[in-house]
């Protein structure tokens, strides 16, 4: 099993593990498709990744990004990192929010980074059978 911050993820969440990365299915989905990618090694803070880790984890990001914005019939995408407590990080292991977009997800654009939007979207399957070739 893997680490994300305080937590054990079950193999069956990560759907691609890179030499430095892995992408998982976000339980709290705010779109469907939202996924997580983060570095294999727990660390809380980006600062705290050698350089070779940031390269393989917004390498890997892209990747996944390209894969669920098609998937998800998305026509753009959102990348996010809450880097620290007060920036809103609430697992204190760097992550990469990968969201696929789309005209009309939210009335209003920005309110994608409202405090609370996750809970409008619990119920979406996030990442069926997505395939990632090489």
């Amino acid at each position: 099993m893997l680490r994300f911050g305080q937590h054990l993820i079950k193999p069956s969440v990560v759907f691609l593990t890179t030499e430095l990365s892995f992408a998982l299915v976000n339980r709290r989905p705010v779109v469907p498709g939202h996924v997580l990618v983060c570095p294999l090694r727990p660390v809380e803070r980006v600062h705290d990744l050698c350089p070779e880790e940031v390269a393989d984890l917004f390498l890997t990001a892209q990747r996944v990004g390209n894969v669920v914005e098609k998937h998800f019939c998305g026509t753009s995408l959102t990348f996010s990192i809450q880097d620290g407590p007060e920036a809103g990080q609430t697992v204190k292991h760097v992550h990469v929010h990968v969201l696929p977009r789309r005209a009309g997800d939210f009335s209003r654009n920005d309110d994608v980074y409202e405090e609370g939007s996750a809970q409008l979207w619990t119920n979406h399957i996030v990442a069926p059978k997505m395939e990632i070739k090489e």
